[in-house]
């Protein structure tokens, strides 16, 4: 009776502390894998399947990374997150919604790297939206990725308040309504695209859309080739100020290379515009004078100079 009795005292001890035992850590590094499971922990050798089960288990600022080869599907980051996979096909395969939606806190950082986004709405009629959707946030950094084939854009940056953002070494094609669009609903929001390719898309290459309540954007755009897409190259509508800057870039077989409304301003250099169907529209396209114009529908009206010339 005495050993029963000790027993169920140490039971008494042992239950209350199991009942208010923390959840699971998470933890800053994170794997998932071709073969793995989203029940696992995500650890290296208990890698998770897809982004979406490794997120939960992932800290504030952590990383997700790929162990090997995988379509690791869609996932909606709310808080500071790296998702990077270099040396294998990471692929974020969407029959529907966004692939990547960011809806973080105001400081909030993703970064995204090596990834591969496809939509399917050429292949098969799926309807992916957006590859990577920035709703909220306050920084969105884009390296070394593919996204194609989505019904709206490749990126769509839409952020709530004022950001910034990133896009490097990334290629965006054949998606219905553009590139990349810069569209925010309020706040002022700057960005660069650098050492891109974008290229076929249904509509713009590059969208700057200041109607969105936005209080400004700036974008520039550098050593980036913006080819083949069916509208315009860089279309810069705006009732706010928007200045995009381009410079070492090629701007080629367009329907319209450069395109600006109310507010808007584009300054080129050292660029080339070949094969549009007109080199600009609107009254704010403006040059340094030492770009490579030639082969377009209409070769004039020539830009006007930036004042003050080169510098």
């Amino acid at each position: 009776m005495r050993q029963i009795a000790l027993i169920a005292i140490a039971a008494g001890f042992v239950v209350p502390l199991m009942a208010s035992a923390p959840a699971q850590a998470q933890a800053t590094r994170t794997w998932v894998s071709g073969v793995g499971d989203d029940v696992n922990p995500c650890s290296r050798t208990a890698p998770c399947k897809t982004f979406a089960g490794a997120l939960s288990k992932t800290a504030a600022g952590g990383e997700i990374n790929c162990l090997d080869p995988g379509g690791f599907g869609a996932v909606s980051p709310n808080k500071s997150l790296t998702i990077s996979c270099p040396g294998v096909t990471a692929g974020v395969l969407v029959a529907g919604g966004n692939g990547i939606n960011f809806n973080g806190a105001a400081a909030d950082v993703l970064y995204l790297k090596h990834l591969d986004f496809e939509g399917l709405v050429k292949t098969t009629g799926a309807v992916g939206v957006n590859g990577i959707a920035f709703n909220t946030g306050g920084a969105l950094h884009v390296e070394d990725c593919t996204i194609r084939n989505f019904s709206q854009f490749g990126i769509a940056i839409k952020p709530s308040t004022g950001a910034v953002f990133s896009v490097t070494r990334t290629t965006m094609f054949d998606n219905t309504g553009g590139g990349l669009q810069l569209r925010p609903t309020a706040g002022f929001t700057s960005g660069t695209i650098d050492n891109s390719v974008i290229s076929k898309n249904g509509g713009f290459g590059i969208s700057v859309d200041g109607f969105g309540g936005t209080t400004g954007m700036a974008l520039t755009v550098d050593r980036t080739t913006i080819q083949s897409n069916v509208t315009n190259g860089i279309n810069a509508g705006s009732v706010v100020v928007a200045n995009i800057m381009v410079h070492d870039s090629a701007v080629s077989n367009n329907g319209t290379g450069l395109v600006t409304g109310n507010n808007a301003i584009i300054r080129i250099g050292s660029s080339v515009l070949a094969g549009n169907g007109n080199i600009f529209t609107g009254a704010n396209v403006l040059s340094y004078g030492n770009n490579q114009i030639n082969g377009n529908g209409a070769d004039s009206p020539t830009p006007a100079l930036v004042p003050g010339g080169l510098h």
